[in-house]
């Protein structure tokens, strides 16, 4: 079944290419396509284009087909296009040419635009609780181990103290920053494209700030056109957001591979969170960590495939942002599944709390001395060339009493605030709205 068909059949090699994997994809968007539907529908009924009997028949079967998607029950059946086309033939099956109506107004266009919000959207929500459920894990640790200090490198050689407080509390600010992103591509995701049609809207008096209200969105995509143009450029501005937090991770997880090893014997992971070898048998591996690294790195090429596909696009629709799709879907998942694990493990990690005992770490403290000599009256240049002739000479002798006070250092880490900032960018998502209009959408006559 296929919404345009007309008097001829289209050859099987050319659907099986232009359709592709349209269906799979579409298994993403199909409870987001409902709900698309009945705001649309419910919006037809308020300007006299359906009556308000078949608006309550028609709401009462999408609800059905909803349940089924929730079940995992709702698939695309062969030789049915998309899933616009399955919801629509679910509709006919059961109501008749009823079922047929609900496209009055409205593009297939438009109708994924809305879905591919819809859908965008609520993995941003999910998205933005496992980044906290990993903030909230670094954050712990960071004042668990606050007072433990460990080398701190530049151009990965010893350079100067550092502590496991600053280590795990640096992840966590720095996923503030990815998620001040996430909110920044969540704003443009959250505004409604329905009722721009084909991208230049519909000769029906539509009314879209009714269907903008009923799905929670924002506002509405104003100009028909750009709503339209917002295809794939939505995709972009997500895909950087993901990508910043997948750098995020990437860099942990590179951290994290190299203090578990024994040259550095930093961290330690449970042992049920590595694996082993098939010839050695001493080795636990970080894999978990290794898999997050490569994953993310994966995630953080994502801009520039979408870009790669949209770029050199004129106005209008082209079925180039099919193709969109496929790398743009599942990556919300892979995401996730990384957060996740990240989060696990963190929770788990065993940290070395004896490191700085191995003589081999004295010269840290070396800039500790200078800044001490300074601070006693001695120019810093001059007490700069004593520390290292003292080093060179093999008198140096390190002072490990350490007295950072000042914002954001090892003795003031200031993790309230930076746990203050981080609750400040989650309450300003309002994530609750649009589960609260979801919510009256699905419940609405009951």
């Amino acid at each position: 079944m296929k919404l345009w068909e007309k008097n001829f059949k289209v050859n099987e090699e050319i659907e099986r290419f232009t359709v592709g994997r349209d269906r799979e994809m579409d298994l993403y968007l199909a409870k987001y396509d409902v709900l698309g539907s009945m705001a649309h529908i419910t919006m037809l009924e308020s300007i006299g284009l359906l009556e308000a009997d078949e608006l309550k028949q028609l709401l009462a079967e999408l609800k059905n087909i909803y349940a089924m998607c929730e079940r995992g029950e709702f698939v695309i059946e062969e030789g049915v296009e998309d899933v616009h086309s399955q919801v629509e033939m679910l509709l006919t099956a059961k109501l008749g040419d009823m079922g047929k109506k609900i496209h009055s107004g409205r593009s297939r266009n438009d109708q994924v635009l809305v879905d591919l919000k819809l859908f965008t959207r609520s993995q941003l929500m999910d998205i933005a609780t496992e980044v906290k459920t990993l903030f909230d894990e670094l954050i712990a640790k960071s004042n668990q181990y606050k007072n433990v200090l460990m080398p701190g490198y530049t151009h990965l050689q010893i350079a100067m103290p550092s502590s496991f407080g600053l280590w795990f509390g640096a992840y966590a600010e720095s996923l503030t920053d990815d998620m001040q992103f996430l909110q920044a591509a969540y704003r443009m995701t959250n505004r409604n494209p329905l009722g721009s049609a084909a991208g230049y809207g519909s000769s029906f008096p539509l009314n879209r700030t009714m269907t903008t209200q009923l799905l929670g969105f924002d506002t509405m995509a104003y100009n028909v056109v750009y709503a339209q143009m917002g295809r794939g450029k939505m995709e972009r501005n997500v895909a950087f957001a993901i990508a910043s937090i997948a750098g995020t991770l990437a860099k942990l997880a590179f951290d994290a591979c190299m203090f578990n090893s024994q040259n550095f014997s930093f961290v330690k992971l449970p042992k049920e969170c590595t694996t082993g070898s098939s010839i050695m048998p001493h080795k636990k591996n970080p894999d978990v960590f290794e898999l997050i690294r490569a994953k993310s790195n994966k995630l953080q090429s994502l801009p520039q495939q979408v870009m790669l596909i949209m770029n050199n696009l004129p106005v209008g629709y082209f079925r180039d942002l099919q193709i969109i799709k496929e790398v743009f879907l599942p990556a919300f998942d892979e995401l996730k599944d990384c957060l996740q694990m990240a989060a696990y493990i963190i929770n788990k990690i065993e940290v070395n709390e004896n490191i700085l005992d191995n003589p081999m770490y004295d010269a840290i403290f070396s800039v500790e001395e200078v800044n001490r000599l300074a601070a006693a009256g001695m120019p810093f240049r001059d007490a700069y060339k004593k520390v290292g002739l003292d080093i060179e000479a093999g008198n140096f002798k390190p002072n490990r009493d350490i007295h950072h006070t000042h914002e954001g250092s090892i003795g003031n880490l200031m993790n309230e605030e930076i746990q203050a900032l981080m609750d400040k960018i989650i309450a300003d998502f309002h994530f609750e709205r649009i589960v609260e209009a979801e919510r009256a959408l699905i419940s609405a006559d009951e």
